[in-house]
């Protein structure tokens, strides 16, 4: 595999492109205090609590900004009201669908019995809530229905894979993430294709089932972080969640560019979206019944975050990656994950490199009538981070420099590789969690 392949002439080690650091300017709207806010929004809820109730807190794996900060308030809150607040794993089979890996999960995003200064319930045991009006089962937490109330906290954001009223949000958290490994796997059998009707269904039952005090939803802006931040009461989740996702969508980071040949992300991880990736940013979907006309000729990813854990779900939709990240991945939650959610694209590994230049010239090479030396190519840290990037510099000069949201960070320089390919603002391979499939 250290050798390059003989895909043309030269191998790939044809002079690769100029590019320039560009600034992408965005309406961001911020929450200042978490405390204050959520102090402020839980007093919808005061009629609602009962001295004494117990309520299970239903926290998921996906990377919320201040989720930590959410939580804590939320949880502080509800012991100023009286009630007995203890914190669920609300993430379906993530986490390898283990108790402890759930709780390894949470504690990677700072949320921790010792930290909350609550109980944590991780178990990943369920019970039969019902079936739905279509007949579908639906399973669920046994440790939340232990629980007087529950109260899920989310944010409300589109969807890895699927489109409608409802995507991420409180409702799927109550759908799906509340039915641990049993219960998700159970849902994604009906196919992402039915979402936009089945998420909104499944939740109706556990309205019908379940005391649902509220719920905690935070919208995000470009930046990554809380633009918006309000507790919705459990009769109005069903109503209020698809305002606060024409919220989430209006605020929504893009890459300021179309057509391109060449996406470059240096990070994937299920701290960054569901799907390692977000393809509502790369246009890039591992479901056929979405077809995205941003969705670049070719895609490369070189790394996986440290806080996913080895989990590279959604690196299946690359068409290429490096051996950094392949020799990171754990299977077992990669795999567990992946098949719980039923689209098996999410879990293929991709032609893989021994490094980054390599990754970068081939997926230039093989870009259908893609101009090697001014291909249409972005590079962006992750699907989180867009407020930089690198363009190339004929992308630039064509479509970049008259967007009044994009400033020049520079002038154009060649792509920088250390001696053994890697780009030299990235950090060196370091194996982590397995080896490789041919090793």
């Amino acid at each position: 595999m250290d050798r390059e392949f003989s895909i043309a002439e030269g191998g790939l080690s044809f002079p690769l492109p100029k590019w320039r650091r560009v600034a992408q300017s965005f309406d961001a709207p911020r929450v200042d205090s978490i405390p204050e806010t959520v102090a402020r929004e839980m007093r919808k809820l005061e009629g609602r609590v009962r001295p004494g109730m117990s309520v299970a807190v239903g926290v998921g794996s996906r990377g919320v900004a201040r989720l930590a900060e959410i939580v804590r308030a939320t949880v502080t809150e509800l012991k100023r009201l009286g009630a007995r607040p203890f914190i669920v794993s609300a993430m379906g089979s993530h986490g390898g669908a283990t108790a402890e890996g759930q709780l390894e999960v949470l504690a990677g995003y700072g949320v921790t019995a010792q930290s909350m200064d609550v109980p944590f319930e991780p178990s990943m045991e369920t019970v039969l809530l019902g079936s739905t009006a279509t007949g579908m089962p639906l399973h669920w937490s046994r440790a939340a229905l232990r629980a007087d109330a529950v109260l899920p906290v989310n944010r409300v954001k589109a969807h890895t894979d699927f489109h409608g009223e409802v995507e991420s949000g409180l409702s799927k958290m109550l759908a799906i993430g509340f039915g641990k490994q049993k219960g998700a796997a159970t849902v994604h059998k009906r196919g992402f294709d039915t979402f936009h009707e089945v998420v909104p269904e499944t939740a109706r039952l556990v309205f019908e089932k379940v005391n649902v005090l509220g719920g905690v939803a935070s919208v995000e802006n470009a930046l990554e972080d809380v633009a918006h931040l309000e507790v919705v009461p459990g009769d109005r989740i069903a109503s209020r969640e698809p305002e606060l996702m024409r919220l989430s969508r209006s605020l929504m980071p893009r890459i300021p560019f179309d057509r391109l040949d060449v996406l470059v992300v240096d990070y994937l991880g299920k701290d960054i979206s569901g799907m390692g990736m977000d393809p509502n940013v790369t246009g890039r979907y591992a479901v056929r019944h979405i077809v995205d006309p941003r969705n670049p000729k070719k895609l490369a990813v070189l790394r996986l975050t440290e806080l996913t854990q080895g989990n590279a779900c959604g690196l299946g939709v690359a068409d290429v990656t490096t051996r950094a990240v392949v020799e990171n991945i754990d299977y077992q939650k990669y795999w567990t994950n992946v098949v719980a959610s039923t689209e098996l694209t999410n879990g293929k590994t991709p032609i893989w490199v021994p490094d980054d230049r390599s990754a970068i010239a081939l997926v230039i090479a093989t870009a259908p009538r893609a101009d090697p030396l001014a291909p249409r190519l972005v590079r962006i840290e992750s699907t989180l981070h867009l407020r930089e990037m690198w363009v190339a510099e004929a992308l630039w000069q064509s479509d970049g420099r008259g967007q009044p949201s994009l400033r020049a960070l520079g002038e154009p320089c060649e792509m920088p590789f250390t001696p053994d390919g890697r780009l030299a603002d990235l950090p060196a391979l370091r194996s982590a969690h397995g080896r490789t499939p041919w090793t």
